[in-house]
Order: structure tokens, then sequence, then C-alpha cells
């Protein structure tokens, strides 16, 4: 007996709306591997509808007070607190998440950055007026940049959507925000919540592919293009959006490096970085997944992370007992299963290896030893739950393979030496840099990294600068 799908659909100038041709695609819960959803396949004349209702309601968002826009972002934080059980099982159904997980450590956090950027819709002064030439008066003004094109990934779907429409809108922006194709529903119910706290055509919601997002892209009406995803994506973006000359913000891949010296307390810092590489199943840019072990203590360290690897659960969202769950999709598993059958006859695999169950796209968690620095899990981003570990000889080898890859999103050093550490978070060629922890965000400091990470900032005052621009106004003293 065939179960009905439920139907999304598109949030375009206040309604919901079935794509205009009225394709679809299916949307499948990764922890079971079954289809529960139709999501509009969106195309040309829904993208146009979307930027249409953006650019309309642009104007009058534009000249709200920042009080009243902080006001409606306060509202969308509250509602967000109310609906909470609903945003969950939307996003447990997407992603396969643990439930309690889902609920402790991504609602707080994502209310908490709506709370913040609610502020710093206050906090849109420019400098102070001046005179730098005689008779001169100068003013600066800082302004939205205008309708906003967003992707957002499908490792967090809501709270990355959040990072997206929050300080876009609380700058005056208006929006229209594309999930991912395959984690589409949370996004959707975000739609319905703020929908009536927002003017209609501030916030619009398209679903679809690939195809979708470039045509966001490459459409003339938005100012700004944002995207966070994989590298690959974030080029396809950039060259886009230089036909026209829009502003892009680009959040894309990482291979943090993890750099242990022989001073660390091994016990604590095997506890905190197996959490930190294998929370969310290890897909999150900053995962903890390129270890970097003096070799004084490899072995020992070793030995306790393939340990804690094999205490690590995976599993169905309902287990109370699981860190995380599975890999999206099935190229995701595929990809993730590549790399270890692909690895060099000198890596060594400590723990997991292997997919887990045959429902759902799980995979064990697995530590990889006696890696080079050129091998391919080195050098690429796997974004599972699989952590490396590499052995180094002094700091000078330490930090030259810390920074030998290509990404340059975050890092961390662990060191009870004081002066190292503040060594190593100058040299270390990334975004962000922990010392003596790793993964913890705060909606007060910039997240965004260098290279082929992309450029721009989320969170932070950097993050809300980032959808402003800025104008000089100059006025004759002697009129």
């Amino acid at each position: 007996m065939s179960t009905e799908l439920r139907r999304l659909r598109n949030y375009i100038d206040g309604e919901f709306r079935d794509a205009a041709d009225g394709r679809t695609t299916e949307v499948v819960n990764p922890a079971t591997g079954e289809a529960y959803a139709t999501a509009p396949l969106s195309g040309q004349a829904d993208v146009d509808a979307a930027m249409a209702a953006a650019a309309a309601a642009f104007p009058a968002w534009r000249d709200t007070t920042p009080a009243e826009r902080q006001k409606a972002l306060l509202k969308i934080a509250d509602a967000f607190e109310e609906r909470a059980e609903d945003l969950i099982a939307a996003e447990v159904e997407n992603t396969g998440k643990p439930i309690g997980l889902t609920r402790s450590e991504e609602i707080p956090p994502m209310v908490d950055q709506i709370r913040f950027f609610a502020g710093a819709a206050r906090m849109l002064e420019g400098r102070s007026a001046g005179e730098y030439m005689e008779g001169m008066t100068s003013i600066i003004r800082r302004e939205p940049v205008g309708v906003c094109a967003q992707v957002a990934p499908w490792n967090y779907p809501m709270m990355m959507a959040v990072w997206k429409f929050a300080p876009a809108i609380a700058a005056g922006n208006t929006v229209v925000l594309k999930p991912s194709d395959t984690t589409p529903a949370s996004t959707v119910l975000i739609a319905d919540i703020i929908g009536s706290i927002l003017p209609k055509g501030v916030f619009n919601v398209i679903t679809g592919d690939r195809e979708t997002g470039r045509l966001m892209v490459e459409h003339p009406t938005p100012a700004m293009a944002s995207i966070t995803g994989s590298v690959r994506a974030g080029m396809s973006v950039a060259e886009s959006a230089a036909k026209d000359l829009k502003r892009v913000h680009l959040e894309l891949g990482g291979k943090a490096p993890v750099v242990v010296f022989e001073d660390t307390d091994i016990a604590k810092a095997v506890e905190d970085i197996s959490v930190a590489g294998f929370f969310n199943a290890g897909q999150d840019c900053t995962a903890a997944t390129r270890v970097l072990v003096h070799e004084s203590i490899h072995d020992e360290f070793v030995a306790a992370l393939a340990k804690a690897a094999s205490e690590t659960k995976t599993g169905q969202p309902d287990d109370e007992d699981v860190l995380y769950g599975p890999l999206n999709n099935p190229n995701q598993l595929k990809q993730v299963s590549g790399f270890i059958e692909r690895l060099p006859a000198h890596a060594k695999v400590e723990a997991g290896g292997h997919q887990v169950g045959e429902k759902g796209y799980f995979y064990a968690p697995t530590v990889v030893s006696g890696l080079q620095q050129d091998d391919e899990i080195i050098q690429k981003e796997v974004f599972g739950p699989v952590i490396t570990v590499q052995s180094f000889a002094d700091e000078a080898q330490a930090i030259e393979w810390a920074n030998g890859v290509e990404y340059a999103l975050a890092s961390s050093v662990w060191t009870k030496d004081h002066s190292r550490a503040m060594r190593l978070s100058k040299a270390l060629d990334f975004g962000c840099v922990w010392i003596n922890t790793h993964i913890p965000l705060v909606a007060e400091m910039p997240h965004g990294g260098f290279k082929k990470s992309g450029y721009g900032k989320d969170l932070s005052a950097y993050g809300f600068d980032d959808y402003t621009r800025i104008k000089h106004v100059m006025t004759s003293l002697d009129a």
C-alpha cells in the first residue's frame, strides 16, 4: 500500500504556489531512504515571479526604520521558539538527524542568531559628518544592497537559512532563498512561520535543483548572490555573477587541521575532537577531520581516538544514544565510501570504514592513520564521519602541513604553551583558529574563510556589513 507524499510548495509574494509548469521532485528521508514529500522543481517562470516580488517589496522595506525591522525579527525569533517542535520534526525528516541534538544544538543558536541580527538592524549608522574640504560637509550613508539571491546547503538546512535571511532582512534587503533540493521541508516551514510577520515579497522561497540556483544567480534583478556549498558550486556562482558584476558572498568547503602538540591532555583532546569530527556525520565545513599530532604521542593518540570512534554511535533520529544520523543522500554515501575504497596501501583504517545497516545512508565513525600530505583524503573534503591522522616532527612541519591544502575555513591548536598557541594562531592561514577547543560558534563572531573556502563572513557585525553598501554624500555649506 503506497503512502501519499506530502506536497511542498514555493512561497512567492506572500502565498504558496506550485511550480508554474507543475514539475516536482521527490524528497527522501535519508534515515529511511524513502520519499516522504514532493517539492516544486522551479524554472524560469518561478524565478522571475520570486524576483519580481522581491524587487517590488524592496523600496518599502528599505525605507522602514531600523526599529521596525528589529521588531519584525524579534517576532520571528519568538515564533521560532513557539514552533520549535514543528521545526525539529521538519528538519529531522529533511536530514535524519537525532531529535534530541536538533532540539538542543540547533533551535537555541538559531533563535539567538535572529535576535542578534535584530539588534544589528539598529546599528546602521555611518561615520560622523565632517568637513574634509573647505566649505563642504561629508556624510556616509550605509544602505541595503537590494534583492539578494540566496542558496542554502543540505547539511544544516534551517540554520543556514537563518544565516542567510536574518542579516539580509535586518539590513533592509529583500530575499529569494533556495534550499537544497534534498532538504526543502524546513525552509518551506520557515516561510509559513514568518509569512504573517513580514510584508509580502520581503521573503520568498523557491525550491529546485542546481539549474534553479543557476537561474537565480544569473537573473538580472538581484544585487547580490550568496551561497553556502561546495567549491565547485561557488566557482560557478562567482563566474555567473561576474557577467553583471553582482556582489558575491561565498561560504564553501573546509578541511580543518587539528594540530595536537605533545603537552596536550590526550584524553580531553580525543573526547572533544571526536565529537567535533563526527557530529552531524562530519557534514560540516568546520569539522575536525584532519588531525596532525606530534610524533611523540602519535600512537597513544591514535589508539585513544580509534577507541572513541568505536564507542560513538550512529542511528535513527529517535535513538537518544546516537551522536549523529545518516549522510544526506546516496551520492554523499558513495563519495565517502569512495575515499575509503581508494586509500593508498600505506594508510590504515583504525576504526569504521564501512556503511552501517541496510536502510538509510548511515556510515560508521572512521579513523584513518598512516597518511601522507599528498594523499587524496588529506587534500580533498570528505564531508563525512571520517577523521584522518598524520604524525608531525616539529612546529614548522605542523604549520606547513596544516596550511598545505586549498581550503582555509577553520582550524584548531591543542597545547598548554600559550606562546606556541599564539604563534600558531598567527601562522595558520584559516578564517578561524580555535585553541584547545574546536567548533563552537557564537553570533557575535564572524564565520568565513580564505582561499577556496570562499569570501565574505556569516554571523557577527562583519556578516551584517556584507549585506550593506556605502554611499558618500557631500554638501556645500555655501548654498
